[in-house]
């Protein structure tokens, strides 16, 4: 990922504009959305929004930011909770008229081939994060500068956000996006990523409520954010 140096201005980091590029509507399961390109993102990868939103326009969207996870999206891995997630804000931003923004992050930002070798670390029981520092890399490279500007490209300045992670917030309030409520995603919680989950709540300040006490977890929920 480029490392872009931004202008502070007024406790805000000014961005350059981003436009949309193309916009168009593609049917999914049980759904259909357009689906939103743009021009000028800062770190030049092909993020894209799902755009759900229909009738008042100046309703603050519920937007949810996620990063790419091929192992979970796509093949449903059992080491995260990525692909559940997915599904869930799908069906709550359909339902609400909301917005998500697909950003090309893989692993945390270190990639696809990286995030294995993290994963073949983790097998000999490091967490996520020492998994990350025994490759020599940070714990999250990630950084939500294209999503503020895709969401001011759309004409966004104000959401509710659907995320447990506090980082998220914080940079969107950062590059000039109000975050006016947050709401927690559900909890999926199982034997495969317990050790991830654990360690998020541990190490980055994730606001995930486990249910630890049961041999077999159940989705749990967190509405009071």
């Amino acid at each position: 990922m480029s490392h872009i140096k931004l202008i502070r201005q007024n406790d805000t980091q000014t961005l350059p504009v981003a436009s949309i590029r193309r916009q168009v509507r593609i049917p999914l399961a049980n759904m259909e959305s357009d689906f939103v390109t743009f021009h000028g993102l800062v770190d030049g990868c092909e993020h894209v929004a799902l755009d759900f939103r229909k009738g008042d326009a100046r309703k603050v969207p519920l937007v949810r930011l996620h990063s790419e996870c091929l192992t979970g999206d796509v093949f449903s891995s059992a080491r995260c909770d990525c692909g559940e997630q997915l599904q869930e804000s799908l069906k709550l931003l359909e339902s609400e008229g909301g917005v998500l923004i697909y950003l090309r992050q893989e692993g945390r930002g270190i990639g696809l081939y990286n995030k294995l070798d993290a994963y073949a670390l983790q097998l000999m029981g490091h967490d996520t994060y020492e998994a990350n520092r025994l490759l020599g890399l940070k714990d999250d490279l990630r950084d939500y500068a294209a999503a503020a500007q895709m969401l001011k490209a759309m004409g966004i300045e104000e959401v509710r956000l659907l995320s447990n992670n506090p980082l998220k917030a914080a940079q969107l309030e950062d590059y000039g996006i109000k975050v006016s409520t947050k709401q927690s995603t559900g909890v999926f919680a199982k034997a495969g990523n317990l050790s991830y989950l654990r360690a998020k709540v541990q190490v980055t300040g994730h606001l995930i409520k486990l249910n630890l006490g049961s041999e077999k977890p159940k989705e749990t929920r967190d509405d009071s954010l």
